[in-house]
Order: C-alpha cells, then sequence, then structure tokens
C-alpha cells in the first residue's frame, strides 16, 4: 500500500449552519454540498468539494449535538494559492483575521482566523 497522508475526513462544527456555509463559501471561493445524515442522526452536514483521488482531505461542516464549535482544539489548515487573498474575505465574511498573512520558511505563508462559529482555522499557501 502507497503512503498516504494521516489525515482522511475532518469535521468542524458549528451552531449556525446558513452563517457558516456562507462564511466558508465566501472565504473559499467554493460551494458546499448537503450531505445525507447517517442513519440514527438528526444533525446536518454541508460537506466541502473533494476529490478522493487526490492528496489531502475533505470534509465537512456539522451542526449536532455531539460537537460544538471551538477556538482551542484541533486546527485545520485550507490550502490555498496564495493566502493573503482569502485572508482578504474574513472580515466581511464575519469572521476575523486572528494571525496576518506570516513567513513560515520552507514550508510557505499561513495565517489563522476565526470563523463565524468561534472556531481557530488554518489558511496555508505556498505563496
Amino acid at each position: 500500500m502507497a503512503a498516504q497522508n494521516p489525515i482522511g475526513w475532518f469535521e468542524i462544527y458549528v451552531t449556525d449552519m446558513d452563517r457558516a456555509q456562507k462564511f466558508y463559501e465566501t472565504v473559499l471561493g467554493v460551494s458546499l454540498i448537503e450531505l445525507p445524515n447517517p442513519e440514527g442522526t438528526t444533525g446536518k452536514m454541508m460537506a466541502f468539494p473533494g476529490d478522493e483521488n487526490a492528496p489531502g482531505a475533505s470534509g465537512c461542516l456539522v451542526k449536532d449535538e455531539m460537537g460544538a464549535p471551538s477556538a482551542k482544539g484541533t486546527l485545520i489548515y485550507f490550502v490555498c494559492e496564495d493566502c493573503a487573498v482569502e485572508l482578504a474575505r474574513v472580515e466581511a465574511a464575519g469572521g476575523k483575521v486572528i494571525t496576518p498573512k506570516m513567513d513560515i520558511g520552507d514550508f510557505g505563508f499561513c495565517g489563522i482566523v476565526s470563523d463565524t462559529e468561534g472556531n481557530s482555522i488554518g489558511l496555508h499557501s505556498m505563496q
């Protein structure tokens, strides 16, 4: 079996799905897709676009009682062409820039933001 990245899926918990969906679609310039609920659940899931044959992982926003938004939990980085573009969209979309674009040497650039739900997320690019 070929080596693979260790993350296969992620879930970002939200309290207001419509608000969170608008934030992520605006900042990342993508359209999220509603997923069917797993049997026995009542939450709502909106998936980020993804290709299971491409490197990296996809995931979704989740509104469910099993999780709650948090700024102090796991930090997920979204890949960008130039993270300055997405960082510039954050405040207009209702979020807050925590760390502006910073140089991380050979690993490119990143910034950290707070989404509309109170989650911290990272934006990463090589330029």
